[in-house]
């Protein structure tokens, strides 16, 4: 694993990259919150026969915020994105993403097409704010509280903000946890700060991926969650419109929550190696 930074716009971008230089290029995206070793596992397993290459999105990690809250927006992402690749000098590859970073890919691939091979989704990219059961200012408030509270302990931050009561834990992804920590005066807090998850909330709000349905291509692949049961219903709605709009294909992974590739990585890599083989 290498680790080291780009500058676009005269900001810092962190890279996280597996793998040799000559094999093909998988570009991954986190989702809100994360940070480039999200994808830890699935690079580790993957690393001898492809460049994973993820970065930590503007705000995250140690990459730096944007300055304005517009840039956020998803036409705006997907444009500093383009730059981002540029700069890597990716002229093809692999997109990956989960979460946010699936509904920045969708209109990635909307606006520029041709370098992008294929699109695997984990969880993302197909919950319509327009069927949700929150209005923008709930959720805006929301985040801006969450992502501003303090923790006591190490020990407390990796066992409530990092991993879920009950879920698969690992070295690697312990490592991803260390990532997510930002210190200050003895507390732990969130690394991801309130204004830029409220920014990210806001765009989502304001651009809506139902809108380019009809536009994208047929060989998306989205890998959803089944976990918490609760959330079945609201799930099945967005994904069917999703398939049924799009044309790709929707699979359901059993077992998993949100965090579908910390749950079962082995999995997911099979349904990228099938897809992309």
């Amino acid at each position: 694993m290498e680790r080291y930074f780009i500058k676009i716009r005269n900001k810092k971008v962190r890279v996280t990259e597996w793998g040799e230089q000559s094999h093909p290029v998988i570009f991954c995206l986190h989702g809100l919150g994360s940070t480039s070793l999200s994808f830890i596992e699935i690079a580790e397993i993957l690393q001898n026969e492809y460049r994973i290459i993820s970065i930590d999105a503007p705000g995250h990690g140690q990459t730096e915020p944007f300055d304005e809250v517009e840039e956020y927006e998803m036409k705006a992402m997907a444009s500093w994105l383009k730059e981002v690749h540029q700069e890597l000098d990716l002229e093809k590859f692999y997109f990956l993403s989960h979460s946010w970073g699936s509904f920045v890919a969708l209109f990635y691939v909307d606006a520029f097409p041709n370098p992008v091979l294929g699109s695997i989704l984990l969880d993302g990219g197909y919950q319509t704010k327009r069927l949700g059961n929150q209005t923008v200012e709930e959720e805006v408030a929301f985040y801006e509280k969450d992502f501003e509270e303090a923790l006591e302990s190490w020990e407390t931050f990796i066992d409530v903000a990092v991993f879920a009561p009950g879920a698969r834990r690992s070295d690697s992804l312990r490592l991803a946890g260390v990532d997510l920590a930002l210190k200050e005066n003895g507390k732990f807090y969130w690394h991801a700060r309130g204004r830029t998850a409220a920014s990210i909330v806001r765009a989502m709000h304001k651009d809506e991926t139902a809108d380019l349905y009809h536009r994208l291509p047929s060989n998306l692949l989205l890998l959803r969650a089944t976990q918490p049961e609760h959330m079945e219903k609201q799930r099945n709605k967005t994904a069917s419109i999703f398939e049924k709009e799009t044309g790709a294909r929707v699979v359901e992974v059993p077992g998993t929550s949100h965090m579908m590739h910390w749950d079962r990585p082995e999995r997911i890599v099979q349904y990228i190696r099938n897809q992309w083989s």
